[in-house]
């Protein structure tokens, strides 16, 4: 064979091989960022998966999201963690703890997320921390308040921001040892998060109270009260007080009937939640007064960084705030401050490292908040106040903040009840 020949062959040898590169690039790139993200790679965003109950809870979960985007355009407009872009990827369980998991998986097999946030059920939320526990991914709860999630069943990898049902039962619990009444009477949705607060309301009423007694009980199924007879089973019970822990619609549905059959009269009331707008303003006038509440009292709220918060939610969504704002929020917040704190580094273990007595603002403009280490649960707290009519809507009124800090148990307890293996 003439080397003329052998040139040429060569030649269109290599311009073969050049053609196929050139043609894989642009298939391999995607997984190549692909890979970069997930190891952490400057090139490529920070990436969280965010799942919640979006269509089983739109009230408190659309104002939610309108403030984590605005939250993280806010990171992304001061350059990103270390020039790296914030980039969530958003899924709704629809309040099914299986298809959390299930979406769980695929953010962290297929979409490469590089840690997971949300929840906003108690039982989606131990489904969610049971996933990263297993899977030893870091789980940021934002909304669910089950005890169990940071103390019981807690775990290495979960950490969570919103006060819990001890905690808001206990700022509660407060109030409601002040007043005179012995026979106290009980609803709430029977699930994880109303079972949790009514064990914790009762048990922390019988220490600061010993001469008070539960006359009656009702559980009904979440999102499915039959409020008719749930509120004929009270009045049955002759109750002096009763606390309430339902919300949403199932709220709406126990305050009108309890209004319309008088339920309510001379009765204290005593309710979980009850003064998050989200729950408030849908009664309209009919919204009861002088309820003793946790809650959020946005319009009246005021400190700078609260202030600076509310007018720039108002200004992008043309409404105001409600607490699902300020929890998507202050959720961004925590997260962003963490991966400051790591230099930008995704792993996991440096994650929970950074997590681990972390310090950030929240949007309330309160005292700075803590994720504590000893079990993972912020100091966020929450609003103790009473409910009012104003202008035919309900608001809070004679309101103060409760430092989440003061409202949890000594240390050697919650050693006692939070597993050795979740240090």
């Amino acid at each position: 064979m003439d080397s003329g020949l052998l040139a040429r062959r060569s030649l269109l040898r290599r311009s073969a091989a050049a053609v196929a590169v050139a043609a894989a690039a642009p298939l391999a790139a995607p997984a190549i960022a692909r890979a970069q993200a997930a190891a952490g790679g400057a090139a490529g965003p920070i990436r969280i998966g965010e799942i919640n109950s979006y269509t089983a809870i739109p009230a408190f979960l659309q104002p939610y999201r309108n403030a984590w985007l605005m939250a993280q355009d806010e990171v992304n407009a001061q350059g990103g963690i270390h020039g790296r872009r914030l980039e969530t990827v958003f899924r709704d369980d629809a309040g099914r703890p299986e298809d959390a998991v299930r979406h769980a998986g695929e953010l962290v097999n297929v979409e490469r997320v590089h840690l997971l946030a949300g929840a906003f059920l108690s039982n989606v939320g131990l489904a969610l921390s049971d996933f990263a526990n297993q899977h030893r991914r870091l789980f940021v709860a934002s909304e669910p308040l089950t005890d169990a999630l940071v103390w019981s069943r807690g775990n290495r990898f979960t950490f969570r921001l919103r006060p819990s049902t001890y905690m808001q039962c206990a700022m509660l619990v407060e109030e409601a040892a002040k007043l005179p009444a012995r026979r106290w009477a009980i609803v709430a949705p029977n699930y994880e998060y109303g079972q949790s607060a009514a064990r914790w309301f009762k048990e922390l009423l019988a220490r600061a109270r010993p001469d008070v007694q539960f006359v009656a009980e009702q559980y009904p199924a979440l999102g499915r009260i039959d409020a008719g007879a749930t509120v004929q089973a009270l009045a049955g019970a002759n109750p002096e007080a009763i606390f309430n822990v339902t919300f949403a619609q199932d709220l709406t549905n126990f305050v009108r009937q309890g209004n319309t059959r008088g339920l309510f009269e001379r009765r204290h009331v005593v309710s979980l939640l009850t003064g998050e707008p989200e729950y408030l303003l849908p009664l309209g006038d009919e919204a009861p007064e002088g309820w003793i509440v946790t809650g959020y009292p946005y319009a009246d709220l005021d400190n700078p960084r609260h202030n600076a918060f509310r007018e720039a939610y108002r200004r992008r969504f043309n409404e105001e705030p409600r607490c699902g704002s300020v929890v998507g929020y202050d959720t961004v917040t925590a997260i962003a401050t963490m991966l400051r704190r790591t230099g930008g580094a995704t792993g996991t273990d440096a994650m929970i490292e950074a997590m681990r007595g972390l310090r950030f603002p929240t949007a309330f403009g309160t005292a700075e908040v803590e994720f504590r280490a000893i079990d993972h649960q912020s100091t966020l707290g929450a609003f103790v106040g009473k409910t009012a009519l104003r202008d035919g809507r309900g608001v809070m009124v004679d309101w103060r903040y409760a430092d989440g800090a003061k409202y949890l148990p000594p240390d050697e307890v919650v050693r006692q009840m939070r597993p050795q293996s979740a240090s």
